[in-house]
């Protein structure tokens, strides 16, 4: 679905926008390292840029006495500047233009489901028991749906089931389940009439796989396509076999139905075996053989997910204990498939992202040898680490593919350190101590409280 302000941009033609900076100043230190930069995660890479920028956005307020959500809400980028040319060029080789959401909103959806607005009165209730309590958020957008294509095929058995395949690939994400409500949908069929097959060459030809969140905005795209079609058939010989008008046929519960004359009704099996023919004799003049289609989804760029993180924690001042009391997600997928899917993702999300900022450290001696070498070592967030979420959809349709969706797997992860650890900070504002590394074990908490002088003002007390 291409509006005219949403063109695509041709790499060769590009031209950043006017207000780009054109000189900067940077001192820039180079590191050459053999460590292992970055493996397959959630958000591998993003995490760490959002972090940084969450940040320095928390020192900025602090430096300028502003509070921390005041900068934010003055910087973001507002529903009404959409598309919004970033000036820079993506993973995907195209230029960084966000092709919706309203941060504003987002970001408001979050605060007032965190009860922000009453959290000073809280801390300082907190405070008078003697217990240290902190609020932090983090904002982020993410690139999602990346191409180059994913592909469906929809096919209508004799048996009067719907046989669907696709290259996409499931490692937990619900893939099944999603394409399979998109094709229900659209052929007017029961989900258990679905037969899916899945990343199987044998039944579907290409595929590209699971990476970038990518399977809602491809795979389900070529689902809505591939079962548009099919649908379009099954109407054209319903209308042909019960002799009525295509208007005049409605697809339900796996069957054609006429709304005019008699209202007879052919099921999809039946359908499915006469648009197969008789051996021997000759199709009908614009029938083609079987009731199948196959779709192949290409973007012409990433579809921009983004959300608000906040959480609020207490700490320990004692030990370096971190709980995290609530935490908060206001997600802008896009518009949702399937709602338990998506929270699914957002939570598993969050549990990744307190991970990183809690529990899980790769440590190296001074030769780049891994000191971590079991989960013995490599520390994990347990189900006692992660709080449920409370989590609110905030929808923002993306106007570049026909389903209007963007990404979900991986933004759960992304803000969730710089929403943490910003929160811990904040919990231990008294004592002036500042947090730039993650994870942020117990022991680094008690070491900057025993250098800022911490356990002085504890026992004079």
């Amino acid at each position: 679905m291409r509006t005219e302000e949403h063109r695509p941009i041709r790499l060769q033609d590009y031209r950043p926008p006017d207000w780009l900076i054109e000189t900067v100043d940077l001192d820039v230190s180079l590191l050459l390292t053999n460590k292992t930069p970055v493996g397959t995660y959630r958000g591998p890479g993003r995490f760490e840029g959002c972090f940084f920028m969450e940040r320095m956005l928390d020192m900025a307020a602090q430096n300028l006495g502003l509070d921390r959500l005041d900068i934010r809400r003055r910087n973001l980028i507002r529903a009404e500047q959409m598309p919004y040319e970033v000036g820079l060029i993506f993973r995907d080789g195209k230029p960084l233009v966000y092709d919706s959401g309203d941060y504003p909103k987002g970001q408001a959806t979050a605060l007032a489901q965190a009860d922000y607005e009453s959290f000073r009165e809280r801390q300082r209730a907190a405070l008078d028991e003697g217990r240290f309590i902190g609020i932090g958020l983090g904002n982020y957008v993410e690139g999602t749906g990346l191409g180059p294509f994913e592909g469906v095929t929809v096919r209508v058995l004799p048996s009067g089931k719907v046989a669907v395949a696709t290259g996409a690939t499931n490692q937990g994400q619900g893939t099944r389940t999603t394409l399979s409500q998109i094709v229900a949908e659209q052929v007017g069929c029961r989900l258990e009439d679905i037969v899916m097959t899945i990343g199987d060459t044998g039944a579907i030809a290409q595929g590209v796989g699971a990476f970038a969140s990518r399977q809602a905005v491809n795979a389900g795209c070529s689902a809505l396509l591939a079962g548009q079609s099919v649908r379009a058939q099954l109407i054209a010989l319903a209308a042909r076999v019960l002799g009525v008008k295509e208007s005049d046929i409605d697809l339900d519960n796996g069957q054609a139905i006429a709304e005019t004359g008699n209202k007879p009704i052919i099921g999809f099996g039946e359908l499915a075996r006469l648009a197969q023919g008789i051996p021997g004799v000759s199709l009908p003049a614009g029938q083609a053989a079987g009731l199948e289609h196959t779709a192949y989804y290409t973007p012409q760029q990433a579809a921009y997910c983004s959300g608000t993180h906040v959480a609020e924690v207490e700490v320990d001042a004692m030990t370096g204990g971190v709980k995290i009391l609530r935490y908060t997600v206001a997600h802008d997928s896009g518009r949702v498939i399937n709602p338990l899917i998506v929270d699914g993702q957002v939570q598993g999300g969050v549990a990744h992202g307190i991970g990183n900022a809690l529990f899980e450290w790769m440590q190296y001696d001074e030769n780049a040898q891994p000191l971590t070498t079991s989960f013995a070592d490599y520390l994990l967030p347990m189900a006692t680490d992660v709080p449920t979420c409370a989590i609110a959809h905030v929808e923002t349709v993306n106007p570049l593919n026909p389903l209007g969706v963007k990404g979900a797997g991986e933004g759960g992860t992304i803000p969730a350190a710089a929403a943490i650890i910003g929160a811990i900070e904040d919990a231990l504002s008294p004592f002036d101590v500042h947090f730039a590394e993650t994870p942020l074990t117990p022991e680094r908490i008690v070491a900057a409280l025993r250098a800022a002088g911490a356990y002085e003002k504890l026992f004079a007390a």
